[in-house]
């Protein structure tokens, strides 16, 4: 039947197995951010890194295609803590009462991408909640590039608020911003939301 979309389910990704197959979910980390070859190689060894942390966390989207399932879209994170990269780059970024704010026992929503050809059917929504669904931190913290994209209406839509814009991150020459939302996650517009990422 032609039109029709491929069923897709949400599951909880083991650590094992996002490091066994995370060349499978940096490529569509690639294609969603619009990278080359070189970074995203350039990335494997972090994103493995990352899978050791502590309160680490991976969702994945599997699609049915004619050669069987296939990943479309994952997400993680983990605990953010002073050390990491991405903590002192924030920290850097926010003014101090905001940093001590939304910082500390916050979780990081490191990578959350979803394949261009399976983008606006909901999937980015829906990985980012089952993500962060039940998490034991009092906030969920994340960067976006800082454009009107589909990702950064589904964030707003979705309760997340700024707290920085306009950041450039080392190696990247796109503005960023810095996004945080208490959890559980209210969604202030969810039929928005369900049309975006």
């Amino acid at each position: 039947m032609t039109g029709t979309r491929p069923r897709t389910r949400i599951v909880e990704l083991p650590s094992r197995w996002l490091r066994d197959n995370m060349h499978e979910a940096l490529t569509i980390y690639g294609l969603a951010m619009g990278y080359d070859a070189g970074v995203v190689a350039g990335r494997y060894g972090y994103a493995i890194q990352h899978t050791e942390r502590p309160g680490f966390r991976a969702v994945g989207a599997f699609a049915e295609t004619p050669e069987g399932e296939r990943l479309v879209g994952f997400g993680y994170g983990y605990v953010i803590e002073p050390g990491q990269w991405w903590h002192d780059q924030v920290r850097a970024a926010l003014d101090r009462r905001t940093a001590k704010q939304w910082l500390p026992g916050a979780f990081e929503v490191c990578e959350l991408h979803v394949h261009p050809d399976h983008q606006s059917q909901g999937l980015g929504r829906q990985l980012l909640h089952a993500l962060v669904a039940d998490l034991p931190h009092p906030a969920a913290l994340l960067s976006t590039p800082d454009a009107d994209t589909k990702a950064f209406r589904l964030y707003h839509a979705d309760g997340f608020v700024d707290l920085a814009r306009g950041y450039h991150f080392p190696g990247d020459p796109r503005p960023f911003a810095i996004l945080g939302a208490r959890l559980p996650l209210h969604p202030r517009d969810p039929e928005r939301a369900n049309d975006q990422a």
